[in-house]
Parts: C-alpha cells; structure tokens; sequence
C-alpha cells in the first residue's frame, strides 16, 4: 500500500501467496482512490461466478458497492462498481471500453494469469481496458504454462534471453510463514501397489513411485484414484483420522478432496459417507447452486467436501485444514492453487495437511512450496533444454476449466483400473522428508497421523524428527520379516536427500530406457530382473545403497551385450 500510494502507478502487479490477503489489499487501495478521487468507479474481473459474488460481498463490507449481476447498459446509481468475469468481458469488451472511457475507473483483475487462458480473453481485456485511469493486477502464482502474453504485465529480459514477468510487489509463502499469515503444509505423501488392464489387454502391475514411463505413471496414478480398489478408501480413512486429531484443536476444522471428474467426485463422496457415516457436500459445477453450497460449508461444521476442480481458485474456505489431491491434473499451476485452499490462517499455530499420491512431479512442487516462480514468455532457446514448468497446452486448459463437465475423456483412453492398494510412504515438510513406508493402520502411519493441529513452524520440524527417531527405533526392534516397514530396516537406510534420491532414481530409469532400445525387453522385466539380481524392494523404496547396485549392473549388461 505504501509503495502504491508513493509511485501513483497506472499499472501495478502484486504477487501473493494464496492465504495473503490480496482480496483486502485491493479493496484497501479502491476505497483510498475513490476517496481521494483519483477514480470515480471500480471495476472488478475475477476468473469465476462464484468469485466474481465473493468480490461483491468483501467489497460491501468496506462500504463499496459493486454489481456481480452486470450484464449491460447503465448502472443503477447507489453502485461504485461493478463485478464481472473474464469470459463475459470476452463477450462484450467494447461494453467495458465505453464505460471506462465514461468515468475514471479503476480496474481490479483478479488472478490475472486467466486473463492469458485465450488469446480472445487477453485480447478483450486489452481492447477493454487500456484506457483505464489505474489497473491494479493480482496473482497468487503468475507463472503459466504456455507463453501466451498476460495483458497489462511487465516483461523483463534475463541474461538467458528468456522474457519473464516482473511484479512491483511480491509476498511469498515463505515470508507470509514467517509472519504467521498461512499455516505450515504437511504433506502425507502414498504409494501402493497398482494393476491394470490396457487397450491391447495386457495387464500391467506397477508400484507408485517407481521409475516408469510417463503412460505408465499416468494409468499407475489413475489406478489409485479408481474409488473401487483399496487405495482411495485407505488414503480417505488416514484424512479423516487426520481431521478428527486436528478438530482437538480446531474444532469446526473441515476437509476437501480435489476430483478430476464428476462421476469420481461423486464415487469420493460414497466413501465417505461409508466411513464416516456422515454426508459429505457435493460441489460438482461452477453454478449458483455450487455456491451456495460452498458457501453453506464454509459457514457449517461439517466434515468433508468433495469438489471438481472449481474449488483449486480463490474459493475462500478458511476452516479447510486437510487436503486429499485425487486429481491426475499436475501443472505447477494447479497444485499451488490447489494447496492455497488450506494455507489460509485464522490464528497462530494452526497447520495444513495435504495427503497426495507418491507421484514425482507433485512431490517435487510439494517440495519447492516456497520457491517464487514468474512467468517465462519465451521457450527457453537451447536446443534439447527444456522448461521444467512447461507442461502441455492441454491440460493446462484442463486445469483451468471454470465448469466440470463430464469430457468424456476416460471413456477414451485405452485403460482399465483393476486393483490397487495403498503404502504409507512418508511425510514432505519445508523441504525436508521424515518418515518411512509402513501399512495403513500401522502405529508407524498413527505417530504421523497424530501430529497436533496447533503448532508452530519450527515446532513441526521438531516433532516429525522426533517421529521419525522413534520409528527407526521400532523397525531396529524387530526382525526384518516381522518389521511393518516395507523395506530394510532404519539402520541399513542411509539418510539421503530428496534430491539426491530423485537423481539415483532417475538416472536408473535412462539407464534402463537405454538398455530397453539395447536388448528389446520391457521396462518392467529389465526393472524385475534387477531386483532379482541385486535383491531389495522396488526402485521407489530402494536405498541409495541398492540404486547405485542397479544402476552398475544394468550398465554390465550393457557393456556385455556390445
């Protein structure tokens, strides 16, 4: 605020982490201009209906009025502004044009990274407002997955040649931690063994988390999250219990899984009434009877929520506490939104749990939650370089369709989820990762599941070190056919980091890539014949130990065979 007020700029960026208080930044500054008359009127663009009516009712609350229901001609006198979509101002742009260039506005585009969805979308905005008198832009994660232009953002050239978005201000989610404005995120990361039938009738058995193909991360991931085999109902169980400790605490704390897709959404909500014995609300698309329902949630006790995507956007639930991410949609994009629903703090010490399945990707953006990213205009221009955040086009529309239509597209693919169960595989925090595979249920999942719902960052540290301690000195007790964990005991495990394990990991799968072309065997049977050879579990629960054995004898063959 100070910084705007100071520079007076026509056009400013601020980047904050979701949970920040953008929303109240914003109305701060409309009410300061409306006062000292730098504008007369406010206009707002959000992504959604539903946020498009939030914007409205925050904005009464500080005594502006603002019309979510505008569609066109003159507007009533008693309003200061109006509420609008991206996709209606891409329907009627000059509408806007006119009446910005009738009275000195300012321009609030919310989340304005969806105003480069479409190149009519940014298009319209352009023709819309480039004569307003002020545009205030906010983003909770500007970085986009493809490099199409945000209107009224500034790029700046880097030494790599590569043009990237510059914001006047940013907040990040490490300095909003510090200052006690979001929780801390604990993710509950499993894997588990999956098996499934393809288009030509082969069935595939594969372990989430082990190095595969992309195809067969997808079919493995797409297994668990079928809600007839064992690993939904597992990882919900684990949740819930996870919500009953947190509710010591928090007592009107709530819960929300993320769905790909109507059918599975409603599948997800089956479950839990099965489990907990309690309904749980259903929010399937982005209609005033979904927002209703948000809303009623927001305001109730209830336990759970089952959402198709719509809810991963500045739906501003603030009791969310826990998280189940049961949706195959992995841009860097999707997951931060999707993880800004439980970050939100309403007092000190409360902290956000979010249970994901053991897939590479996501666990690395869990990993890197407090890294700024900004968006990247240009491909990076080394040939064979690739962006790690530039996943495809398509399912970056995926991820940021505003309805959840039934596509059709699991009809389509060439895949039939057979069986599934589910491995508690370990705990992501700031960086760091504590805990080792054990069966659900076990004491071992219990120590984590267990963790407090009030607490400090540091003292989150402190206790998942203090867990894991305690299950190194359960699994030394036993002996190894009787021990819970599912791999060597502690003592055998030397502590490697995340980042290190990723590598040995990865560099086993070229390996294996290389030597597949080489003898004409299947990835898995290359994988199987490994274990055999060198003993040990799969790649995913493997020592660096174990990897490193792999990696050389599978190089042998190698050489062996030229």
């Amino acid at each position: 605020m100070e910084k705007y007020v100071q520079e007076q700029p026509r056009d400013f960026l601020a980047v904050a982490t979701p949970g920040a208080g953008k929303t109240t930044f914003a109305l701060t500054l409309a009410s300061w201009l409306l006062h000292h008359h730098v504008v007369q009127q406010v206009t707002v663009v959000a992504p959604t209906e539903h946020l498009k009516k939030q914007w409205a009712e925050a904005a009464a609350r500080i005594g502006i009025k603002l019309d979510p229901e505008y569609s066109a001609g003159p507007l009533a006198k008693d309003y200061d502004g109006v509420a609008v979509t991206y996709a209606g101002v891409g329907v009627r742009p000059m509408l806007h044009r006119n009446r910005v260039e009738q009275r000195k506005t300012l321009v609030i585009l919310d989340e304005i990274h969806h105003a480069g969805d479409s190149k009519s979308w940014g298009e319209a905005c352009l023709e819309a407002f480039e004569p307003a008198t002020r545009r205030l832009a906010l983003t909770g994660t500007p970085f986009r997955s493809d490099t199409n232009p945000i209107p009224f953002v500034t790029y700046e050239e880097g030494q790599d040649g590569i043009r990237r978005s510059a914001a006047d201000y940013t907040y990040g989610y490490g300095n909003a931690l510090a200052d006690h404005v979001v929780r801390p995120v604990i993710f509950l990361s499993y894997s588990g063994n999956m098996r499934w039938r393809t288009k030509a009738g082969d069935e595939i058995a594969a372990r989430l988390g082990e190095p595969m193909t992309k195809d067969a991360i997808s079919q493995a991931w797409r297994t668990a999250l079928d809600a007839r085999g064992e690993w939904m109902p597992s990882v919900l169980r684990a949740a819930d219990q996870r919500l009953t400790e947190v509710r010591k605490a928090i007592p009107d704390a709530g819960a929300l899984v993320i769905a790909s897709d109507q059918e599975s959404a409603r599948a997800y909500a089956k479950l839990i009434r099965e489990i907990t014995g309690t309904k749980a609300t259903l929010v399937l698309s982005d209609d005033a009877g979904a927002s209703k329902r948000i809303d009623d949630f927001s305001g109730s006790d209830d336990r759970w929520m089952v959402a198709v995507r719509m809810v991963s956007e500045g739906v501003d639930v603030p009791r969310l506490a826990v998280g189940v991410y049961a949706t195959t949609i992995s841009t860097p994009l999707f997951f931060a939104q999707a993880v800004g629903r439980f970050v939100r703090s309403r007092r000190r010490g409360e902290t956000a749990s979010v249970f994901l399945p053991t897939v590479p990707d996501l666990l690395t953006f869990a990993n890197e939650m407090e890294k700024e990213r900004d968006h990247a205009l240009d491909k990076p221009k080394k040939e064979g370089e690739e962006d790690p955040y530039a996943e495809s086009e398509k399912e970056m529309e995926e991820a940021n369709k505003e309805q959840d239509e039934d596509t059709g597209e699991q009809d389509m693919l060439p895949f039939e989820a057979l069986e599934s169960d589910a491995v508690f595989d370990r705990v992501l925090y700031d960086g760091a990762e504590f805990g080792m595979q054990a069966h659900p249920g076990s004491e071992e999942e219990q120590d984590y599941l267990g963790i407090p719902g009030l607490l400090e960052p540091e003292q989150v540290q402190l206790l998942l070190q203090k867990r894991q301690a305690r299950q190194i000195a359960h699994s030394r007790k036993k002996p190894d056919g009787e021990a819970d964990l599912l791999e060597l005991p502690a003592e055998r495990r030397p502590v490697v980091s995340h980042k290190e394990m990723m590598e040995l990991r990865k560099q086993l799968n070229t390996m294996v890539s290389a030597y597949v072309h080489q003898s004409g065997k299947p990835h898995g049977v290359i994988h199987t014949e490994l274990r055999r050879v060198c003993g040990g579990p799969p790649s995913a629960e493997a020592t660096p130990g174990q990897l490193r054995q792999r990696i050389a004898k599978v190089q042998e063959w190698a050489t062996r065979m030229r």
